[in-house]
């Protein structure tokens, strides 16, 4: 059994990588632990974990995570949507697709960090991306009525694949779902939601999750 230290956004995507995730690779014999980036500290010494202000932050914690050396490898489980400015690649984005761009980001925050143990992961565009892998299972989640279904059923239509699901202000996949379901909650409703949708479902949906799931999957059989 290998380690892998996921370093995660926020208590919601810790919950996802210990509920659903890490089930998911014990099959491969890799133990994934998720660990809440801590965006500051307080003179007492406590940490506020959750979010992402700057890149600096990310750096550092992931660093520290490489200073384990019973980790077979560092991940990390961020959101490509509101990256902090001075994100790596930030400036020099390519004109493309969102997986143009996404790749261009890991592999100049791959440069940044510089370890062969690191494997970079952003989500593309947010956790909520997930939800809309089973568009029925999320609706049944909210009781929903065949008028907020239809809503559901649009936004999908709009674009070739979930992942495609854009990064604007008002047209983030979270804020989507707020639109049709105002009671929302990302930290109750997106690990059950996605709990409940499946890992084979989810896999199938999001071709750069799933990527990233086999790079894990690899390090179990790797040397």
């Amino acid at each position: 059994m290998k380690k892998i230290l996921v370093l995660t956004e926020g208590q919601t995507e810790e919950r996802f990588v210990k509920d659903v995730l890490c089930p998911e690779c014990l099959h491969y014999q890799v133990y994934l632990q998720p660990v809440v980036l801590a965006t500051k500290r307080a003179k007492t010494g406590n940490k506020f974990r959750g979010g992402v202000s700057t890149y600096g932050k990310i750096r550092n914690d992931a660093l520290k995570l490489l200073g384990d050396t019973g980790a077979a490898a560092v991940t990390t489980f961020i959101d490509y949507y509101g990256l902090p400015a001075d994100f790596p690649g930030r400036r020099e984005l390519p004109v493309g697709s969102c997986y143009r761009k996404v790749e261009h980001l890991e592999r100049c925050f791959a440069d940044d960090i510089n370890d062969q143990r690191f494997v970079p992961f952003l989500m593309l565009h947010e956790f909520e991306t997930l939800l809309f892998a089973d568009i029925e299972v999320m609706s049944e989640a909210f009781h929903s009525n065949e008028t907020k279904f239809s809503k559901l059923k649009s936004i999908l239509q709009s674009y070739n694949n979930i992942e495609e699901i854009n990064d604007g202000s008002d047209t983030h996949p979270s804020r989507r779902i707020q639109s049709v379901f105002d009671d929302y909650h990302k930290a109750l409703h997106g690990p059950l939601i996605t709990g409940r949708i499946g890992m084979e479902k989810i896999r199938a949906a999001c071709g750069h999750f799933n990527d990233w799931l086999k790079k894990l999957e690899q390090i179990a059989t790797a040397n």
